[in-house]
């Protein structure tokens, strides 16, 4: 109870919410994310998944998506690591 009082009101003070948009972890997590969601859309577009799928498809297809999504999760954190050095 007093947690999500803590977040709720952490959540609405515009000033940190700023500052929190505007730091390099967010910025960078932001980043994976949208490259993700292209990178996902433009794999199902090219290998023509864009139509119904049997959900025996569907389940091969976001195994790959997650198996992609932990590659380019461990690629950036590498590249932080070895930025931080």
């Amino acid at each position: 109870m007093v947690f999500r009082l803590l977040v709720r009101l952490l959540a609405n003070n515009e000033q940190l919410v700023q500052r929190l948009s505007e730091s390099y972890p967010m910025r960078k997590a932001a980043q994976i994310v949208v490259r993700a969601v292209y990178h996902g859309k433009n794999l199902i577009e090219e290998k023509g998944l864009d139509k119904k799928l049997t959900p025996e498809e569907f389940r091969a297809l976001m195994r790959r998506i997650a198996q992609n999504l932990q590659g380019q999760i461990k690629q950036a954190t590498d590249e932080f690591k070895h930025k931080m050095k």
